[in-house]
């Protein structure tokens, strides 16, 4: 399984052109995690509520509209029992709480599910051991 990170998720929603080709090359669809839609979502929510004026609420509204009608295209990879039990043995573990705390269940999942993870922020997951990583971006 391919498992896109919040930042990868990003960049193949704005289209970026390295992380689409290497997208379209990868030998299996890539999934989102529940994590990482949330993250999404939320910014995009709160473009919404901090427009200062009409345009930009306007502006904002079809972004959120875009990304909604984007995600249907992936396979959003929820919770399950492995993932919550990864969960609470990373969160014992030292080195990994340096990385972020959305980081903990994106790790857990990918973790649970064998899944390679897709990121940019390869500093903070290579903290994690056995987590699979790909940057598709840089």
């Amino acid at each position: 399984m391919i498992l896109l990170d919040t930042d990868i998720l990003t960049l193949y929603v704005l289209g970026q052109s390295r992380v689409m080709e290497r997208s379209r090359a990868a030998a299996e669809p890539a999934a989102t995690s529940i994590v990482s839609r949330i993250e999404v979502l939320q910014g995009r929510f709160a473009s919404v509520l901090k427009a200062s004026d009409g345009q930009q609420l306007l502006a904002a509204q079809q972004r959120l509209a875009a990304l909604e009608r984007a995600l249907q295209g992936f396979a959003i990879v929820p919770f399950d029992d492995a993932a919550a039990a990864t969960f609470d043995r990373l969160r014992r573990d030292k080195k990994a709480t340096k990385i972020g705390r959305a980081d903990f269940p994106i790790a857990s999942i990918a973790l649970a599910n064998r899944a390679t993870l897709v990121t940019r922020n390869l500093r903070h997951f290579g903290l994690i051991v056995g987590l699979q990583l790909e940057n598709w971006a840089d």
